[in-house]
């Protein structure tokens, strides 16, 4: 199996090219994001890809940083017209460069925990890149609360290089897991399929 950063460069130009699969929860998403973000707040996005969120949501905060571990995914990103408060950057949380930008008010992560292979050393590294009251707002898949056909269908997609690391947990288990790390749990709900959970977390 490749490695992430060298898996998701490859994928880079065709997934820039996809479009949203459910837009109206991706919507309703972003909405619900927006409710916890002030206009004050100096905040991070990780995993942002070819930053399509990023550039959404970088007009209800005072700045963004987002950040891939994949430099094709920034290198798309950086090629869009993007407001003077948004940059763009190759990181991954526990790196010193993402340290040195610390502490945020807001930590951001869509679609990304589940591809993590160490989740609680990266919720670790998220909650010391927070200020203390600062919130962790993430949307994840929950394979473990979805078809019991797809773990098997991704063990093979993995073997034929086909696709990356990809975490098997449920909701109860993410949440806990986020609560350990030293975050206390606002908000949780269900966004569009059954097993994509929505978490708004606050670090103590």
């Amino acid at each position: 199996m490749p490695s992430a950063a060298a898996f998701w460069t490859k994928a880079a130009p065709k997934y820039a090219k996809s479009p949203i699969s459910d837009l109206a929860t991706y919507e309703h998403t972003l909405a619900r994001t927006r409710a916890f973000l002030p206009p004050e707040a100096k905040a991070l996005e990780i995993g942002c890809g070819t930053g399509t969120t990023a550039l959404k949501l970088a007009g209800d905060v005072k700045s963004l940083l987002a950040t891939d571990i994949a430099e094709g995914m920034i290198a798309v990103a950086q090629e869009k017209p993007a407001p003077a408060n948004l940059r763009f950057a190759t990181g991954i949380p526990g790196d010193a460069a993402l340290a040195g930008d610390a502490p945020f008010d807001v930590v951001l992560a869509f679609n990304l925990l589940h591809l993590v292979p160490d989740l609680p050393q990266t919720l670790r590294s998220i909650h010391t890149l927070l200020r203390p009251g600062g919130r962790f707002i993430s949307k994840s898949a929950c394979l473990r609360d979805g078809s019991v056909f797809l773990p098997p269908l991704i063990w093979v997609m993995q073997r034929l290089g086909k696709a990356p690391y990809v975490g098997k947990f449920n909701a109860p288990h993410l949440e806990q897991t986020i609560a350990q790390a030293g975050f206390q749990i606002e908000v949780a709900e269900t966004h569009g399929k059954s097993f994509n959970r929505f978490i708004v977390a606050t670090r103590l």
